[in-house]
């Protein structure tokens, strides 16, 4: 008499986590390349109005050319 035999093939993918941490960090990178104008430094930095020494508009004008690269206006 003949055994059959099962083979099971798993499929690799994606979990869930990773890909919501990939859309957390796109988000993030979002609103920093295309909406930031100050807003990180200053609520990262300011204490009684005071942003350490830090211009609030330091990511603004680090991502300049990649946000009309990408088609934001940013003035």
């Amino acid at each position: 008499m003949s055994k059959s035999q099962q083979i099971g093939v798993s499929k690799p993918g994606v979990s869930k986590l990773a890909l919501l941490a990939l859309a957390v960090v796109f988000a993030a990178g979002l609103f920093v390349v295309g909406f930031d104008n100050g807003h990180i430094v200053n609520f990262v930095f300011a204490e009684n109005g005071s942003t350490g020494g830090i211009d609030p508009l330091v990511i603004h004008e680090f991502t300049h050319d990649m946000r009309h690269a990408a088609g934001f206006p940013c003035h």
